[in-house]
């Protein structure tokens, strides 16, 4: 036996149980990633709709869970590639579950293009899920240590590799270029495909141990344990299904509530005060014309986000209030004004 040999863990070689059952666990715990990936999504619909103040998931914190969301998958991505093909490639299952999850990819792309033209999915998780679902098999039987390297090389690749060329739009799908593309749903390779490595690495080494634990002997005996047995083992209908039903159901409550008021109101703050600041105001008073501008339309019910048309009457009132305030920045500029002055 050689020392690389020696050095290196066999592939994942599952119980026979395991073959013929999955691992319960390994369902639940991409159950719970569906979960969090709804809850996600849910809030995201809200903002989208204005029923919510603003879109809280486009706030770093919601970037952050997004990411760390989408990369629990990937990761289980690669623990499931170890699990399926531990013993060696099976072909067919492998073939259909590609076409499964292809298939569902292609459907989100024409989903998300005919619904959001200017910013459909053209590489979102599912096309990443099943682009590395191809590269991830050549690191199945590879040395671990060699895997894990290259996972760490894919990770750091958007740091280290910049070109002008991978800004083209035949290469977008890579991540290496310098800019962000306009779409609902990005994931490219690089970084992404670094964490289906890192579940990879991570199910050759604990899959064993896992697999001959309390844990991993797991079997759902109760409803609750075997429905979220079952909504991990049918991940990919659930991915589908579930937005076009959040989507459909929210649109139905704010037809009959209405959105929120204030929802945009941080959004037109922010912007109000840009354009003062770049006018040649300072920022603490344009912040100050920009809450009195944007109160003064709200109790006169002039501040719209549902693309009402103004009336000409409307849009004089409108024109007369922010004038009116610019005036309170003026005075304020020049040390007559307080913060509380309104028009």
């Amino acid at each position: 036996m050689s020392s690389d040999t020696a050095a290196a863990p066999r592939p994942y070689a599952p119980p026979a149980k395991a073959q013929r059952n999955r691992l319960p666990v390994i369902d639940a715990a991409r159950a719970i990633a569906l979960v969090a990936m709804a809850s996600f999504h849910t809030v995201w619909d809200l903002g989208y709709l204005r029923l919510t103040a603003e879109n809280y998931a486009a706030t770093r914190a919601g970037h952050m869970a997004a990411e760390l969301i989408a990369g629990s998958f990937l990761i289980l991505v690669g623990v499931g590639l170890v699990l399926m093909n531990g013993r060696g490639i099976r072909p067919r299952p492998t073939l259909l579950r590609l076409a499964r999850v292809g298939g569902g990819a292609l459907l989100v792309t024409l989903g998300t293009w005919w619904a959001f033209p200017d910013a459909y999915v053209f590489f979102g998780i599912l096309h990443c899920i099943a682009v590395s679902s191809v590269l991830g098999l050549a690191f199945l039987f590879l040395p671990v240590l060699v895997t894990a390297l290259a996972a760490a090389l894919v990770l750091a690749a958007p740091y280290l590799v910049h070109a002008a060329f991978l800004d083209a739009p035949a290469l977008l799908f890579l991540g290496l270029g310098a800019v962000t593309p306009q779409t609902n749903d990005y994931v490219p390779l690089c970084p992404w495909f670094g964490l289906v490595l890192a579940g990879i690495v991570l199910g050759r080494i604990g899959l064993p141990t896992l697999a001959g634990s309390r844990l991993g002997a797991w079997t759902p005996r109760s409803a609750p344990g075997r429905g979220i047995a079952f909504l991990g083992r049918h991940s990919l209908a659930f991915y589908l299904i579930h937005q076009p039903v959040l989507l459909a159901v929210l649109t139905g409550v704010v037809s009959v509530t209405g959105a929120d008021p204030h929802a945009g109101l941080r959004a037109f703050r922010a912007d109000y005060t840009k354009i003062c600041t770049r006018t040649g105001g300072e920022p603490p008073l344009c912040r100050i014309a920009a809450r009195c501008t944007s109160e003064a339309l709200l109790r006169e019910d002039l501040f719209r986000e549902d693309g009402r048309p103004f009336t000409v009457a409307e849009q004089v009132r409108a024109h007369d209030l922010s004038q009116a305030c610019y005036g309170v920045l003026e005075r304020a500029q020049a040390g007559v004004a307080t913060p509380d002055q309104k028009p």
